[in-house]
């Protein structure tokens, strides 16, 4: 990535603010065809849990997609969509040894932490989030739309920036985040509250738990509820990109690590 003049551009045509570049050349360059369909085939996966939840429960339509959202949605779906637009944005630009030419750019390492957090993001409020709304939906469940829409957005945020600062701080990204998904949050935080209180995932599900009419089939005891759990992955969010951009200061434009 060039942030320079040097860029191909109209004679006169003024450049893009740096934070605007940063953005625009995630959504180009670091989304490639292979990314996009990998994060679509998930958001595919979210309506067809919906459509289970509609066609093979036995109880209440609400209690019904309580078990999907838990099981399916926020177990399955939402971290590991995330993973895949959290590794691109910059894990997988670091282990091909391309990233060295955004780290040389003049532009400040928190603008390059903000752009690549922020155009992932992007991405997921037009993929994952919209079909978790739809879920709900097609569930027969339509007023749970709007609390899993807002649990999607701020948990997105927070998913992303973990994964992202984890593609900064380790040399194998992608199997660390792995293990923070099955070991940390699927094993430890499905034990510990006090893991799950800084799991993207949990914190996520307790949104959508304290917001919905019917959350207290899924709420979880010990862990911020509702508007709390939001303003936690807000917390998260920042620290992840904080740590994110610290360790951006302190790389070294090498080649890849593979």
């Amino acid at each position: 990535m060039s942030l320079s003049p040097a860029a191909e551009r109209s004679e006169g045509s003024p450049l893009p603010p740096p934070f605007a570049a940063v953005v625009l050349y995630t959504l180009r360059a670091c989304l490639p065809a292979k990314r996009w369909f990998g994060v679509l085939l998930p958001c595919v996966g979210a309506l067809m849990f919906g459509w289970l939840a509609l066609a093979t429960g036995t109880g209440s339509r609400a209690s019904n997609f309580a078990d999907a959202a838990q099981f399916g949605l926020f177990l399955l779906i939402f971290p590991f969509t995330c993973q895949i637009i959290g590794d691109a944005v910059l894990g997988a630009d670091v282990r091909a040894g391309t990233f060295q030419l955004t780290w040389l750019s003049p532009v400040r390492f928190s603008t390059i932490a903000l752009g690549r957090w922020f155009g992932g993001w992007v991405v997921a409020l037009v993929t994952l989030v919209p079909a978790l709304a739809l879920a709900p939906v097609i569930a027969g469940v339509p007023e749970a739309a709007g609390p899993m829409a807002i649990a999607g957005v701020f948990g997105s945020a927070a998913y992303i920036a973990l994964f992202m600062m984890i593609g900064v701080v380790t040399r194998r990204s992608a199997l660390w985040s792995l293990a923070v998904v099955l070991l940390g949050e699927w094993l430890l935080g499905t034990q510990l509250a006090g893991v799950a209180q800084l799991s993207p995932r949990w914190e996520a599900q307790q949104v959508f738990a304290g917001i919905w009419d019917y959350g207290h089939l899924i709420e979880r005891d010990n862990i911020p509820l509702g508007w709390s759990a939001a303003v936690r992955l807000v917390v998260i969010t920042v620290i992840c990109l904080v740590v994110a951009t610290w360790s951006l200061t302190r790389m070294k434009p090498i080649g890849g690590d593979d």
